[in-house]
């Protein structure tokens, strides 16, 4: 994983945010995926960022670690709160969303599964809106 900063050209405000790699950023980027979280302009840069350069120091390892089982910990709440609250649709998430899309049953519980980076484009292109959350089942972490 990689984490850039990156900035509007339209509102000139910064944000986070992770990516699998570089090519990664460069693809989702390329297919206009990536959006302002502030004015959803699609005018991104990545901003200049100082190396996150590992430590030998121990102290500095265990903060490491921490804020890594933090952020794995409540990416768990997340995770539960969505299974408690959604229905979850599998692979065939970008059929469901576009099934409760063009039918009028706005008031149904909503919905959460697996889908392709051109799946969630194309929805995206037909007016609905998805978001994409990081997810894992491993138990030790």
């Amino acid at each position: 994983m990689i984490k850039y900063k990156l900035q509007c050209k339209k509102c000139s405000k910064t944000f986070d945010s992770w990516f699998s790699s570089s090519k990664e950023f460069e693809r989702i980027k390329k297919l206009k995926l990536l959006n302002c979280n502030y004015c959803k302009s699609k005018n991104i840069d990545k901003t200049l960022m100082a190396p996150n350069l590992k430590s030998t120091n121990r102290n500095e390892l265990s903060i490491n670690e921490n804020n890594i089982k933090e952020l794995k910990k409540q990416i768990r709440v997340y995770q539960n709160f969505i299974k408690k609250n959604f229905k979850f649709v599998g692979d065939s998430f970008a059929y469901e969303a576009r099934s409760i899309h063009y039918s009028n049953k706005k008031g149904g519980k909503g919905i959460f599964g697996r889908a392709k980076i051109e799946d969630i484009r194309e929805l995206k292109e037909e007016g609905i809106n998805t978001q994409v959350l990081p997810w894992f089942e491993d138990k030790e972490n």
